[in-house]
């Protein structure tokens, strides 16, 4: 069978799915991917043909929402499906879902969806989202299955109409590579002259987004350091200019300067970072599943997420982390604030609890035996 990965970068796919194709290449199938290049990483499509698979360039804009331009990716979409001879789309991130699906019209090909997240259109409820939904509606009727990443995106689809009980169920996020992210001791304890309690260190790993809880985080902080000013705070992700919500960049700089923070860039391999962290935060609005809290479980480290559909599913409380409520920088500050008072010993009873969780939970190998058995049944 020939099989298109279709996603809105090469980033994408080349983090989050050349596993998957791996497997589905083992299992005797043709794999390409269908993604547009990106400028901020070109070395990602070098890594999905290093990696022995085509990649078949796609123009398409993230954020585009000129109608004109918009046809057009649907349009060129359609072109490689066609010229290919694809016989299965599996379909990523919500442009990726449904302009396959509008692209798939009068071709012979079916189509397996994930939703990862249902996104900025969802958290507000405005014009967009009705738009969106509408979208969703037109397309989903003609997907052949749909993976949801967390069970709550599922409900709203479902209450919605826009999907089917029978033809969608949820899978444990993306998963995590548990052979590239491995347990970690917890960063050494740091001698002090008084009996305060040793510094720990706080890591946000996201793009920088409004929607990502980076100004709570922020303002988080400097409530945790009026109390406890030798805890540190590190913002560790993409300076994503083109997003409506995006941090600006004089709003960083000024963190910078008061010292709340500390901004260390972005980095393709964040397992360093998350070594030297005791404990990795991310109060977003919503998510799929977030990578990063499972990636940073994997290594072992004690988890701080908002209590929001996506990042709740990472955390049983009180075992290997603490939830709070979304854009409440109160009650972040004072998870933080638990967090760096606690024992060594039940801090590194915590992280064992993240791994263990991760290993049962959310492995990389459950999503591609899903995903497996999937495609031998359409």
């Amino acid at each position: 069978m020939k099989i298109a990965i279709v996603a809105n970068t090469a980033w994408y796919v080349a983090n989050f799915r050349l596993n998957l194709m791996r497997a589905l290449r083992h299992a005797g199938h043709e794999v390409v991917a269908i993604a547009p290049p990106d400028a901020a990483h070109a070395h990602d499509s070098a890594r999905i043909t290093a990696a022995g698979f085509k990649h078949c360039v796609w123009p398409l804009s993230g954020r585009g929402k000129n109608p004109v331009a918009e046809l057009g990716a649907v349009l060129g979409l359609r072109r490689w499906l066609h010229e290919e001879g694809v016989d299965l789309v599996l379909s990523y991130t919500p442009k990726g879902n449904i302009y396959s699906a509008l692209a798939r019209s009068c071709l012979p090909c079916r189509q397996i969806a994930n939703v990862s997240g249902l996104g900025s259109s969802f958290i507000a409820s405005n014009l967009l989202t009705k738009l969106v939904q509408a979208l969703y509606r037109l397309t989903f009727a003609r997907i052949d299955w749909v993976f949801f990443q967390n069970e709550d995106d599922r409900q709203i689809f479902l209450q919605a109409g826009l999907v089917s009980e029978a033809k969608s169920e949820r899978i444990p996020g993306s998963g995590v590579d548990l052979q590239h992210f491995q347990p970690t001791p917890l960063p050494s304890a740091m001698p002090l002259a008084s009996s305060s309690p040793e510094p720990r260190t706080f890591l946000l790993i996201a793009r920088l987004l409004g929607d990502k809880g980076v100004r709570e985080f922020v303002e988080a902080a400097r409530m945790v350091r009026e109390d406890l000013p030798q805890m540190r705070f590190q913002l560790l992700g993409l300076a994503a200019a083109d997003n409506p919500t995006a941090i600006r960049a004089e709003e960083l700089s000024a963190w910078l300067v008061e010292g709340v923070v500390s901004y260390l860039g972005h980095h393709s391999d964040v397992r360093p970072f998350i070594a030297e962290a005791h404990c990795v935060v991310l109060p977003s609005y919503r998510e799929g599943v977030p990578r990063t809290l499972l990636e940073a479980g994997a290594m072992g480290r004690p988890l701080i997420a908002t209590d929001v559909p996506g990042c709740r599913d990472t955390i049983t409380p009180g075992r290997n982390g603490w939830l709070c409520t979304a854009r409440d920088p109160g009650a972040l500050a004072d998870a933080m604030t638990r967090m760096a008072l606690l024992p060594r010993a039940a801090l590194e009873a915590m992280g064992a609890q993240s791994a263990l969780k991760m290993q049962r939970e959310f492995s990389e190998e459950q999503v591609i035996a899903r995903y497996l058995e999937r495609v031998g049944r359409v």
